[in-house]
């Protein structure tokens, strides 16, 4: 296995407020994790170091064997998926969903002038197949649903074979039909040994992809537990993350919890 993320005794300080407090973490190229917590956490914290976004108060950050601080980060975050809302929010309404994807081989968020490669299309129209949106290729970014959109995004973050994806709590705001198939469609790509490292944030357990390996869980900046998640996401664990105690099962790799009266 070949360690993709490594974060060693690392905080983070924001105007004087703690965010992290000496993380210690690591993921190898081929597991698949869940930041698990309470709004709050330090989750999008953690993966903003993930991305090369940003660089912590102390510790020390190492992104696909490189560490922040003594690499070109622009370089690193073309070996990076990333999904977020934001990432969202910077698409113009009007790009069609096949340029959404095309446009991640340059690394820009609405096409231009640039040129792609016969290699570059097909590419691009593979993926598009694989998140079951080749019917939507033509339509514009604008007139998708919430589920569409945030499939085309993790088909551009996919585009150019990243060594990292890293997924900012992908089916927020998703009724409960566009969230089971997001969660199916992340299932399986999750299983696949050519699919890259996954970190995925979430806040509720409901939201575990079946075939995610492990879980970090993580209150106001400091992990709770961290390992595998059939040791790991226990019921104890989750009073210790969101500090109420909970019922915990597990059907077929999914779980659910509810508040224990």
């Amino acid at each position: 296995m070949v360690n993709v993320l490594r974060l060693n005794d690392v905080s983070y300080v924001r105007d004087r407020r703690p965010i992290l407090d000496g993380i210690t973490w690591s993921v190898d190229d081929s597991e698949r994790w869940v930041i698990l917590g309470p709004n709050g956490a330090g989750k999008s914290t953690l993966l903003k170091l993930a991305t090369s976004a940003d660089h912590p108060t102390s510790g020390t950050v190492e992104v696909l064997g490189e560490r922040l601080g003594k690499i070109d980060v622009f370089e690193l975050r073309n070996r990076i998926g990333f999904v977020s809302s934001a990432t969202g929010r910077r698409i113009p309404p009007t790009e069609p969903v096949r340029d959404i994807v095309l446009t991640a081989a340059y690394s820009v968020e609405g096409r231009w002038n640039e040129e792609y490669e016969d290699i570059d299309v097909r590419q691009a129209e593979r993926i598009l197949e694989e998140w079951d949106l080749g019917g939507y290729a033509d339509r514009t970014f604008g007139t998708l649903s919430d589920g569409e959109r945030k499939r085309a995004l993790i088909a551009r973050a996919v585009m150019t074979d990243p060594e990292m994806l890293l997924l900012d709590e992908p089916s927020a705001s998703l009724d409960l039909g566009a969230r089971e198939r997001l969660l199916q469609m992340l299932s399986g790509f999750a299983a696949s040994p050519a699919s890259p490292a996954m970190v995925m944030v979430t806040h509720h357990v409901e939201e575990v992809p079946p075939g995610f390996t492990h879980v970090l869980m993580i209150r106001d900046g400091a992990i709770q537990a961290a390992g595998p998640i059939r040791d790991t996401l226990t019921a104890a664990n989750l009073e210790a993350t969101f500090g109420m105690p909970f019922e915990l099962t597990e059907t077929g790799g999914r779980y659910a919890a509810v508040a224990r009266p």
